[in-house]
């Protein structure tokens, strides 16, 4: 059998080539301090280190392959490095080595002693001391005047600080508040204690004491533990492993289960509830009914743009099982998400009088702005046998009112104090003023369209150019008679100027508007009319004008955004601050 030597060597030469390139092997490494990475380089020709250092270190032992460097002559690229040259840098790579060796070593000990640490922590056993007094068990914002007392409390660990062996620092929380806790001893060295991270939830017992004279702690205690339980660990690092406040805001906003547990996050939702309390407080301190509207619709309330259509079990409309007299066949209707629970209120008045509901309401929004969300906090309330006047004072009442109560409430003070310092509550009355006045503002003021031509009458005013009035003006302003044509088919016109509607909108300084509200129509005829005007077959809202057919009044109502009220009193630059999961455009998790 004969072979063709020559052509056998070629082709172990082009394997030899492919093995060198995809890095099976290296025969030599290619080096270039004009056109080399030492970062992104992998040594080839293609792909060279930037110095002969990298090139040893690739290698990774002797005898080092051939390591070229950029020629100088004119029609020579490479060339192999000189002995000097590899003599020079050989030092330098042996005393790395040597470096990277006790590095090694050394990390290999303190992993060995670390283990070893671990094994003797094992043994360390901690027992709950019977002959001691029963503790009382208690949340972190009872224990004021608990000191002296022995105490049991669950929380999370906030922060840690390890002092040596022997002592260990926990502020523990527990969404009441925040607490000291002083562990020492074999409490700082069992296997537990030593594998601790922030977030973990614990068991705390212990004697509540005044701190030091000289030292410093929340309210002014600590706790000196005899006993505690590691219920649930969390890992290493614990949330800044995950995120911290310099990550970006999607990241954040995806962690905002996380983020939830932050003091600052933390203290906005204990705002809030306090916020929903102080609402609802005033209400009933008026006599004014709670009830609970639904919020999955068939009919628009502020404009079909901003409707949230949904799915119900994978069909693209809700099957509504009932019988339409005289058809003897199921109806088939569109289902919605509700805008406002406004006309639901309406139908209430003859029964219940005054009534209100703080729910969720949806609005389709196709903008991310720094006000807006798709899902928000509803606060309403619906008025039967009022004026126009009469709902303007109100909704006077009702901010000056919530206000008070919030500025005397010791938590929603403080923060409110922290967050906004300079918070001046409002005093009645709030100005006063037309739209038609504001399209006067606006023009005096030269605020105007994008395209540089003023506001005219009959226009709708956008949120920026409200905004900049109102933040010139510095303070609430009712800004009221809306036109006719801009405003909701159910809203009733002025008796003395029937361009325009007994409307109202109150505006804040920093955030803009807060409250919608007005007259509603309260006449068959001119409710249709309404109807007409904004193409809303009006069929589907038969149980609505019943309420002007059977026993019709003057009434009135608004909706204030309970989101926006806390984004101006904590004087927040953007409303997600204000909610507890926001959604908006692009965001619905977690």
């Amino acid at each position: 059998m004969s072979v063709d030597i020559q052509k056998t060597a070629s082709q172990m030469d082009a394997l030899s080539t492919v093995l060198k390139h995809t890095g099976f092997f290296t025969a030599e490494i290619y080096t270039h301090e004009e056109l080399g990475n030492d970062e992104t380089g992998d040594g080839s020709e293609c792909k060279p280190f930037k110095s002969i250092l990298r090139a040893m270190k690739h290698a990774g032992k002797e005898p080092f392959p051939v390591i070229f460097v950029q020629s100088n002559k004119e029609n020579e690229k490479w060339v192999p490095a000189s002995q000097s040259q590899l003599k020079k840098i050989k030092k330098i790579w042996v005393r790395d080595q040597y470096k990277e060796k006790a590095k090694d070593q050394k990390e290999a000990q303190g992993e060995e002693k670390r283990l070893k640490h671990l094994d003797d922590a094992k043994e360390v056993v901690i027992t709950l001391d019977t002959t001691l007094p029963k503790p009382e068990k208690v949340k972190i914002k009872d224990c004021g005047n608990m000191r002296g007392k022995r105490l049991l409390i669950h929380g999370w660990v906030h922060r840690l600080r390890r002092q040596g062996k022997s002592l260990m620092f926990i502020l523990l929380r527990d969404g009441t508040g925040f607490l000291q806790c002083i562990l020492t001893d074999k409490l700082c060295q069992t296997y537990d204690a030593i594998l601790l991270q922030t977030e973990a939830a614990v068991t705390i017992y212990g004697t509540l004491a005044e701190v030091p004279e000289g030292q410093n702690a929340p309210g002014g205690h600590e706790i000196k533990c005899d006993y505690w339980e590691l219920v649930g660990n969390a890992p290493p690092g614990g949330i800044e492993h995950v995120l911290n406040e310099e990550s970006h805001i999607d990241v954040q906003l995806d962690q905002r289960h996380l983020m939830l547990r932050g003091e600052l996050l933390s203290k906005f939702m204990t705002f809030r509830s306090i916020l929903m309390q102080a609402f609802r407080d005033h209400f009933l301190s008026k006599g004014v009914c709670e009830v609970t509207p639904p919020t999955m619709v068939q009919n628009q309330v502020e404009g079909g743009s901003t409707l949230f259509k949904f799915d119900y079990f994978g069909e693209e409309v809700l099957l509504v099982n009932f019988f339409i007299e005289n058809y003897n066949k199921l109806s088939i209707l569109q289902a919605y998400l509700t805008q406002s629970s406004q006309l639901y209120l309406e139908t209430l008045l003859s029964s219940l009088g005054d009534v209100f509901c703080i729910a969720q309401s949806y609005r389709a929004e196709q903008s991310r702005t720094r006000r807006h969300l798709a899902e928000y906090t509803h606060v309403e309330a619906e008025y039967p046998f009022i004026t126009f006047e009469e709902l303007l004072d109100k909704l006077e009442d009702l901010i000056v009112d919530v206000v008070e109560r919030l500025m005397k409430n010791p938590i929603s003070k403080s923060i409110i104090n922290e967050f906004n310092p300079n918070f001046v509550p409002p005093k009645k009355p709030f100005r006063r003023m037309d739209y038609k006045d504001a399209i006067e503002y606006l023009k005096n003021n030269n605020i105007t369209k994008e395209d540089g031509t003023f506001y005219e009458f009959g226009e709708d005013i956008p949120e920026m150019p409200e905004r900049k009035m109102t933040d010139a003006i510095n303070e609430p302003i009712m800004l009221i008679r809306f036109p006719w044509e801009i405003k909701s088919f159910y809203m009733s016109k002025c008796a003395d100027d029937t361009r325009v509607t007994e409307s109202v909108d109150v505006l804040l300084p920093g955030v803009g508007e807060i409250i919608g509200g007005s007259m509603r129509i309260w006449k068959t005829d001119e409710l249709k009319e309404g109807f007409k005007r904004s193409n809303i077959d009006d069929k589907a809202y038969y149980w609505y004008i019943d309420q002007r057919v059977f026993g019709s009044c003057p009434h009135g109502g608004f909706g204030l955004g309970l989101e926006r009220f806390l984004t101006w009193i904590l004087n927040r630059y953007h409303i997600r601050d204000a909610c507890l999961y926001p959604r908006f455009v692009s965001r619905c998790k977690p």
